[in-house]
């Protein structure tokens, strides 16, 4: 018996890398799953072959059942195909994991509008399209009178909840991915949906081209190290996430290897306050109370502790 057995799974950009392991597990665990990449590079060009075609077929030869999907997840059409994809193959659906995206990473001088409107459009577009289309089946089911027990799994990333530089268009994206989920956890648990998303830490096509972690994602030379970057570390937690019994939702979660943190949203701490308008004067005299770390000094801690 596998913790999926029964469940009907999209995965986006499951070609490679955590989608491609997302993809292997879902399956080993008992999982239909729609295989959906369009085999874009890294940057969002074209490539020749199908990656999703290959893992299906990874999956197959592991006496799993699957499917490829090619459609592009940003474009209205090609997100209700995907959804109609899993409901003509497998007759239902339970989970999706927004995993897709690509990279172009720019110092905010040097970014193009291209630039910009690419990374943005792949990874929040493409996390809304797909999901505006399951969340109406989801709730077509529930008004009909059916139980539904679905759950969705986002992709944010500690370049858009810790910032790093570098990446203002990806990091924006990320941190957007990251209000989503909770926006969409509230407005879709009256239809049984539940939607979590992680922040993952692995060895990837786009960290392996991330400023500073090029180096340091690497697999250690020692094969009996534990492999903190590798990408399967990841998906054991989306797993679960997906699982019908999980009870989570409007969570994000670090992972990293063996480590699963919680992120905390955005929060209001310390004040100044009085019953009157302040002046400029006033608060030049009064604001450093409220002062804290900087933004990069936060980052380099968690970095640290995580």
């Amino acid at each position: 018996m596998g913790a999926l057995d029964g469940r009907v799974a999209i995965v986006t950009g499951a070609g490679r890398g955590i989608g491609r392991e997302h993809a292997l597990l879902f399956a080993a665990e008992g999982a239909k799953v729609v295989v959906n990449d369009c085999g874009g590079g890294v940057a969002g060009s074209t490539e020749d072959g199908s990656p999703a075609e290959q893992v299906v077929d990874e999956i197959e030869g592991l006496g799993g059942e699957a499917v490829a999907n090619t459609d592009d997840v940003a474009d209205w059409e090609g997100g209700r195909r995907l959804v109609e994809c899993a409901l003509e193959a497998f007759g239902d659906l339970h989970v999706l994991v927004n995993n897709a995206g690509i990279l172009r990473d720019r110092m905010i001088v040097n970014m193009t509008e291209e630039d910009w409107d690419g990374v943005i459009r792949v990874h929040l577009k493409g996390h809304f399209v797909p999901t505006r289309h399951a969340a109406t089946y989801w709730r077509e089911r529930t008004k009909a009178g059916e139980e539904v027990r679905a759950s969705i799994v986002n992709t944010s990333s500690t370049s858009g909840l810790l910032g790093n530089p570098g990446q203002a268009n990806y990091g924006a994206a990320k941190a957007g991915i990251a209000a989503f989920s909770l926006i969409a956890a509230h407005e879709l648990g009256r239809y049984g949906v539940r939607v979590n998303a992680i922040a993952p830490a692995a060895r990837t096509r786009m960290t392996e081209l991330t400023p500073g972690l090029s180096d340091i994602v690497k697999a250690p030379a020692d094969q009996s190290q534990f492999d903190v970057w590798d990408p399967a570390n990841v998906s054991p937690l989306v797993a679960y996430l997906a699982t019908e019994s999980c009870p989570l939702t409007g969570r994000v979660f670090f992972v990293q290897g063996g480590t699963v943190r919680n992120f905390q949203s955005w929060t209001m701490t310390e004040a100044i306050d009085r019953p009157s308008r302040w002046t400029v004067q006033e608060l030049e005299q009064e604001m450093p109370k409220l002062s804290v770390a900087e933004p990069a000094e936060a980052a380099k801690s968690a970095e640290t502790k995580g």
